[in-house]
């Protein structure tokens, strides 16, 4: 089978196109037909470290291979049919449409992957082709942990979402409509009219208008990388409000673990991958609540022109791979 491989970190030139092995399903995995990937944050990480917050200097090479590369298929979404199943797989037949995340197992950049069963692997949502599926998990699932989990988000509240016009922030402002705020999005000029599209109260374009002048917030959800802090957004929060720092580094995070200081918090972390909150999402995107806001679409053999766009950080939603080439989705740039 084709497959995209990298045996040393760098920057979007070290992936390579080449043949190896199809692989065969442990018993309790499932082989997929990989129809559809993404370039998320945490894959042009584990490439080559583009977005690593300040602070985290060598500890993304402890993770992830000191001298090179642990697993040598990147992908982290994927979305395809599966081929074949293990012996104790009960949950999925071959022939089932499937979409899911998975950053320890990887592999969706090649025409077949396995994926453990009873991880973060869903029936895909009828509604939508594998692209639009495979851009969900990642985004929506940060977006929702952080808002739900972390913010106990709850009708009427006002939430700030910087960077709504990213994968991240894009799922962000439809959760948080979703779950009855008042959502305001903070965004550049091109974008504003997009994020309006997906639910957003009001906009606010950064070219033109400091967002620390337009209001006060129960929640800012930061999901721009190093751009914004906990201090510059703390005045803009009522007194009990809550600072998510989505891509927060090390800093960040021990601000976090500190106690909260006349009753502002500051929230940070990693995401835990969750079957049940994947099923939601799943749910929410068959009812028409979530969905996918698709930037680019590359075929696999353009995978190094995929990841020089999303490490340029200007990408507006989700940078998707048909890795078995079919019409991307009507009004998406390819």
């Amino acid at each position: 089978m084709k497959a995209v491989v990298y045996d040393r970190y760098g920057p979007p030139e070290v992936l390579c196109l080449t043949d190896i092995d199809k692989p065969t399903p442990k018993a309790d995995e499932v082989l997929i037909r990989v129809h559809a990937a993404t370039v998320t944050a945490g894959d042009v990480n584990m490439r080559g470290f583009t977005f690593v917050p300040p602070g985290f200097g060598p500890l993304p090479r402890l993770m992830f291979g000191i001298r090179k590369p642990r697993k040598p298929i990147l992908g982290v979404e994927i979305a395809g049919e599966i081929e074949a199943v293990g012996e104790h797989v009960t949950a999925f037949k071959n022939g089932d449409a499937v979409f899911g995340i998975n950053a320890t197992t990887l592999g969706a950049y090649a025409e077949y992957a396995c994926r453990p069963a009873d991880k973060t692997l869903a029936h895909k949502p009828a509604n939508l082709s594998y692209a639009e599926a495979a851009a969900i998990p990642f985004g929506a699932g940060t977006a929702l942990y952080f808002l739900r989990d972390k913010a106990d988000i709850q009708p009427d509240q006002r939430a700030l979402i910087l960077g709504a016009s990213g994968g991240t922030g894009s799922a962000a402002v439809q959760l948080a409509r979703h779950f009855g705020a008042e959502v305001t999005g903070v965004c550049s000029t091109r974008n504003v009219e997009r994020v309006r599209s997906l639910g957003a109260h009001h906009v606010i374009d950064y070219t033109q208008e400091d967002f620390t002048t337009t209001g006060i917030y129960d929640i800012v959800f930061d999901a721009v990388p190093g751009a914004y802090s906990f201090a510059q957004c703390k005045p803009v929060l009522t007194e009990n409000g809550i600072y998510l720092a989505v891509a927060g580094g090390p800093g960040t995070m021990l601000q976090a673990a500190l106690p909260a200081r006349g009753g502002k918090r500051i929230a940070a972390g990693s995401p835990p991958e969750d079957s049940g909150d994947l099923m939601l999402l799943s749910a929410l995107a068959e009812q028409g609540v979530l969905r996918s806001l698709i930037d680019r679409v590359y075929p696999l053999d353009e995978i190094v022109e995929a990841h020089r766009y999303v490490d340029t950080g200007r990408k507006r939603g989700n940078v998707v791979i048909n890795v078995m080439p079919k019409e991307p989705p009507e009004g998406v740039e390819s």
